[in-house]
């Protein structure tokens, strides 16, 4: 294959969709379940919906007039990518049940080997596309093998675990809890919630859209094209009060703690509920119904995580202790350690997991050094803490579109070759974003949360504008990046070995990162239209790297 995709969720479709309108036919979406729709087919909790608008949160290429509320839920965002998937002729593409057990770069053919459960296969190019939010995280709870009763993560609901009259815990006040815990708390016998850290939530605006706007998106294209732009522009002003002024918070803080008073009056629990860091420092949740399900008789609030479990016994850091038949976990995923990176092997035999262990870099969230040909959707530092994940998905997809051309134009005039990002490259770039990072909210704002590495780090977010991102990821610049060729036997010694340097790039000064003004663009642009950012990349002073060579 030219190119091999790993997943089928909104970034897997979307590197579809994009390379079908290149003219791309010869590739394969690797998709591990029996079923396109990567988290929105996982999650399938009760209460599961959006917290970003229905008209921000889709393709720019695939708009939906249909949409039945300002937030959707599980099941029209999970019929919407399978009607991508449709619409787009993309099933012939797709191999399900065709987990990725292993990829390993060959340096000699410069192709990606890839392990499938349905058997092996090369690549020319591999775009993973798995996402930060695909495998849930269970902590590491003492006796948690004992517990006599169901337990499951909120991404892999159990629905054959019938709840009514039962007595259920939820660890977790998550994006995930605070919706499970009102859609299932008038059932339940009795409901637990064991709250770490108590998050900041704002009113939800949600409503039906009434069949009248539904007619006139479907009419008139420019209404719908309106009203996502007002959400978009929206969402790039507020960019500031999170990643430079973060008073301007204070707002929003000020609305929050107004949603609380209204809805909890009983002191105590309205002193557990109220967060001690700067709201925004953690993801800021959406619902109108989670503090009420908390004020009802048959439910405890443990302002306090699980420490331990003793038989039906939960046991939580404080010393509280609560009995449960169901233990349902919404703790979140693995974003800082994908066990996706466990299974690529790069250039010189480390594991994009290894390679990782330091802290997640890479270049534009992109290209990770060592890893030749190997482009991840929703990288390090492109995650965003208030609009839509699929303004940055497309902007990444201009970027595959673009290095998938430059790799042509390289293959034409001189053979097989490949790409690899060079470490001064990658360096440049996350120290300027780490530079960025030290004064935003997510920083600076007094919490811990899953933004930040096991060292502290945070590798997740973007502390910028998508219009930014948009103008960073346009094209790509070569400078950037070491261009490998197959090795060849020297002349003058028949079956000779190694690789062949055949000289280095030019050289660059300028900074890769894009300065910290918001830049102009429209949310359905998909890269088209934006001006270039200045500047040619970095010094380009690495060398060619494990049986390949470098050349011009």
């Amino acid at each position: 294959m030219r190119v091999a995709v790993i997943g089928s969720g909104f970034s897997g479709l979307g590197a579809a969709v994009r390379l079908r309108r290149a003219g791309i036919t010869d590739f394969v979406v690797l998709e591990r379940a029996s079923a396109v729709g990567g988290t929105w087919r996982d999650n399938t909790y009760p209460g599961c919906a959006c917290d970003v608008p229905s008209h921000l949160y889709s393709f720019s290429f695939a708009p939906n007039p249909r949409w039945p509320r300002n937030f959707s839920g599980q099941p029209h965002i999970r019929a919407y990518l399978e009607d991508v998937a449709d619409t787009f002729g993309l099933r012939p593409h797709i191999r399900l049940d065709s987990e990725v057990r292993g990829l390993r770069w060959n340096s000699r053919e410069l192709h990606w080997e890839i392990d499938t459960a349905t058997g092996p296969l090369t690549a020319d190019v591999v775009v993973s596309g798995t996402g930060p939010l695909s495998d849930p995280k269970i902590p590491d709870i003492p006796g948690l093998d004992g517990f006599p009763g169901q337990v499951f993560h909120s991404a892999r609901w159990d629905h054959d675990v019938e709840l009514r009259g039962k007595r259920v815990a939820v660890v977790g006040t998550g994006a995930s809890a605070i919706q499970i815990v009102p859609a299932v708390q008038p059932e339940v016998g009795r409901l637990t919630l064991f709250q770490r850290t108590p998050a900041w939530i704002l009113p939800r605006l949600d409503r039906r859209i009434t069949a009248a706007e539904q007619w006139l998106h479907s009419v008139a294209p420019v209404t719908r094209a309106v009203r996502r732009g007002v959400l978009w522009g929206v969402r790039e002003l507020q960019v500031d009060s999170f990643a430079r002024r973060t008073g301007g918070m204070r707002a929003a803080q000020r609305i929050a703690l107004a949603h609380l008073h209204r809805a909890v009056k009983d002191p105590a629990l309205r002193a557990a509920l109220t967060p001690d860091y700067t709201i925004g420092c953690k993801r800021i949740l959406l619902s109108n119904d989670f503090y009420p399900a908390l004020t009802r008789p048959n439910v405890d609030l443990v302002a306090s995580g699980l420490a331990e479990v003793r038989g039906s016994t939960l046991i939580a850091a404080d010393g509280s202790r609560a009995e449960a038949d169901v233990l349902i976990f919404g703790t979140g995923f693995r974003v800082t350690d994908m066990p996706i990176t466990e299974r690529v092997t790069g250039a010189d035999g480390t594991t994009l997991a290894e390679s990782w262990r330091g802290g997640m870099a890479a270049l534009r969230g992109t290209s990770a050094a060592g890893f030749p040909n190997f482009l991840t959707i929703i990288g390090p530092n492109t995650g965003l803490g208030n609009s839509s994940m699929i303004l940055m998905i497309e902007s990444q997809l201009t970027y595959l579109i673009d290095f998938l051309r430059q790799l042509d134009d390289l293959e034409r005039a001189g053979g097989k070759a490949a790409l690899d990002a060079r470490p001064s490259a990658v360096g440049a770039w996350n120290r300027r974003l780490q530079d960025r990072m030290r004064h935003t909210v997510w920083n600076t704002g007094g919490c811990e949360s899953w933004y930040l590495d096991a060292h502290g780090r945070n590798t997740t977010v973007w502390p910028g504008t998508t219009s930014e991102f948009r103008k960073a990821t346009r094209e790509v610049r070569l400078s950037e990046y070491a261009v490998l060729r197959a090795p060849r036997a020297p002349r003058a010694a028949a079956g000779a070995a190694g690789p062949v340097l055949a000289g280095e790039p030019a050289r660059a000064g300028a900074d890769p990162v894009p300065p910290a003004t918001a830049g102009a663009g429209t949310p359905d642009a998909s890269g088209a239209g934006v001006p270039a950012t200045s500047g040619a990349g970095a010094p380009a002073t690495d060398t060619a790297r494990a049986g390949a060579a470098v050349t011009r």
